[in-house]
């Protein structure tokens, strides 16, 4: 299906506003496309952070937290299995022990103990932690169950986590979710990290409050939240949350710091192994590069190496797991390359998807990776996808992406609603969920989900449309102008700038035995490109969405520009 590309629009008023306050032209233009309209919103500063108070209950949960560890009492983390979940433990373990607590975590293995705080974890945790309080990060708020077991065995719960919840919330010490009902907090797509961070900041108010940082008290020096930015950053993006302003200060705030040399050894270590330097770390750097690697743990193993990366000060073993964690990234790929071609050749064999969703389902397929598959077919298709592979006892583990136009967990509880006992288990956001089923019900499932995508989307929702920000003028198709942008926060609605423009193609060749290398011409101007995943050659004119960027090579650093979409130009076809 050929794509309609539309350009952004945005207020001419705003725009003058920007420029007449200091901004480029060319960001003001993009900015303003993305609905900014004051020079207040530009204001990265710390100060600018919304306040904890507005949290619910991140007030309780410091002073839950300032009483435990006045006590003594042995505080565990229950980690999620992504990137997410990863920094939000670090965030949580390096805080509480920077303030004197006993603090240690436990992140399931997905594949024995599936998501979340479930009893087995908890009956885990008392076996081999003995804790007196667990706090939940980046997951809880659907674990009425395991704080039940907790209860029963006289552990206290506190949970951290930003999911939407069910009709029922768990019955946990203090619940800190920015989605739960009552919260008024305004940055209701902050990840499960930024939630921890928030709590951190709140019980060091709270231990200010009550004299923990006074001369002679047992913390000497008050810890600098600030210092684990770089972590919440790198949670933020790689957790493809919207970037709403809050957001972006903290993306921003952690981006300077991994920039100016202050970030963890951790996420040095893993620039390092990915040939990326640190100090021009930028958001792709997050969500493309490290993001990746770190998930590679919790996808193919699981999390507890990303989280010692992300804990260690040793530089040598941050190396050293750096370097596995790279490892374990390539060996995913290879995984992911063998379930989408078959994947593919799944969907060749039925002939081109007429429904409004797709469900795929192959047993040797690797549950860590069925995410990323989903994601890659939903991207192919513009269609709600979910991919299956086979769990413990019967069971179908399933993990979806799906399109703006349809709001991926809503479709899921209308499913479970109108099947009772279809959905084992299931939960996630808009545009990402998981789920569990018995494989013997795929087949309908798959129908309950195909009618309930027909009545939540309509034809026009299935066509893809690529929003750009219209054509670059000749002044700005530079090296400068590329810099200038890969400094900028953007991510998850806050969309990196694509540009819409028609070139000739002066020369083209195949490089890495499936990307083209290009020199395009407009006019008298030369531009260096790459099509990546594409070999086959182009017309000798194509109209191409595409992105700016810098190559470095041996030293020297030119402008770059990828296609991400490009048609026949001359009257041909489109791709």
């Amino acid at each position: 299906m050929t794509p309609k590309i539309v350009r952004r629009d945005y207020a001419g008023g705003a725009y003058e506003l920007l420029v007449a306050g200091g901004v480029p032209p060319l960001l003001a233009r993009l900015y303003a496309a993305r609905g900014i309209g004051q020079l207040r919103e530009l204001d990265y500063s710390l100060g600018n952070l919304l306040p904890y108070a507005s949290l619910k209950n991140a007030e309780q949960a410091g002073c839950v937290l300032a009483d435990a560890i006045a006590a003594r009492k042995r505080l565990v983390i229950v980690a999620d299995y992504d990137a997410d979940g990863a920094t939000a433990c670090a965030v949580g373990l390096r805080a509480l022990r920077a303030f004197g607590a006993q603090a240690d975590y436990l992140v399931p293995n997905r594949f024995e103990y599936g998501y979340g705080l479930t009893p087995e974890i908890v009956d885990l945790a008392q076996r081999t932690k003995a804790p007196d309080l667990l706090i939940t990060v980046d997951n809880g708020i659907a674990s009425i169950d395991g704080v039940a077991r907790a209860k029963q065995l006289g552990i206290d719960v506190l949970v951290t986590d930003h999911h939407l919840p069910a009709d029922r919330l768990p019955d946990a010490l203090a619940i800190v979710d920015p989605n739960q009902p009552g919260c008024e907090f305004p940055s209701k797509h902050i990840a499960g990290v930024g939630v921890m961070f928030y709590v951190m900041a709140a019980l060091r108010a709270e231990l200010r409050r009550r004299g923990a940082f006074a001369a002679g008290a047992a913390v000497a020096r008050e810890p600098n939240l600030a210092g684990l930015l770089d972590l919440v950053a790198l949670g933020t993006v790689a957790d493809v949350v919207r970037l709403d302003a809050n957001n972006r200060i903290l993306v921003q705030q952690g981006l300077a710091r991994l920039r100016a040399g202050r970030g963890q050894v951790g996420v040095a270590a893993l620039c390092q192994v990915a040939g990326r330097e640190v100090r021009k770390a930028s958001t792709y750097d997050l969500g493309f590069v490290l993001g990746p690697r770190l998930n590679a743990a919790g996808r193919l193993t699981d999390m507890s190496l990303g989280i010692e990366l992300l804990t260690t000060e040793d530089p040598r073993r941050a190396h050293a797991i750096a370097q596995e964690l790279d490892r374990l990234n390539r060996e995913r790929r290879e995984i992911e390359a063998g379930m989408r071609e078959d994947a593919l050749a799944q969907l060749d064999s039925t002939g081109t998807p007429d429904g409004y969703s797709v469900c795929l389902f192959d047993p040797d397929w690797h549950q860590g990776v069925i995410g990323i598959l989903a994601a890659r077919i939903k991207d192919r298709l513009h269609r709600p996808a979910l991919a299956f592979a086979r769990g413990e006892a019967g069971e179908l583990k399933g993990s979806g992406r799906s399109i703006r136009a349809l709001h991926l967990r809503d479709a899921l509880d209308r499913v479970a609603k109108r099947h009772p006992g279809l959905l084992l288990k299931f939960g996630g956001h808009a545009a990402a969920a998981g789920l569990t089923l018995r494989e013997s019900d795929f087949g309908r499932f798959a129908e309950a989900f195909e009618q309930a995508s027909r009545e939540l989307l309509s034809a026009a929702d299935l066509e893809r449309v690529i929003e750009t920000d219209g054509a670059l003028a000749p002044a700005e198709l530079t090296l400068q102008s590329a810099e200038a942008l890969e400094r900028e926060v953007w991510g998850q609605g806050f969309a990196p700038p694509a540009f819409y423009d028609e070139f000739a193609v002066a020369n083209q060749r195949v490089v890495g035995d499936k990307h083209l290398k290009l020199r395009l011409a407009q006019g008298a101007s030369g531009f260096d490109a790459m099509l990546f995943s594409h070999s086959e050659p182009l017309p000798a004119r194509i109209g191409a969405v595409f992105r700016v960027g810098v190559n470095e090579f041996n030293g020297a650093r030119a402008l770059q520009l990828t296609l991400e979409h490009w048609h026949d130009a001359s009257g041909g076809g489109a791709a």
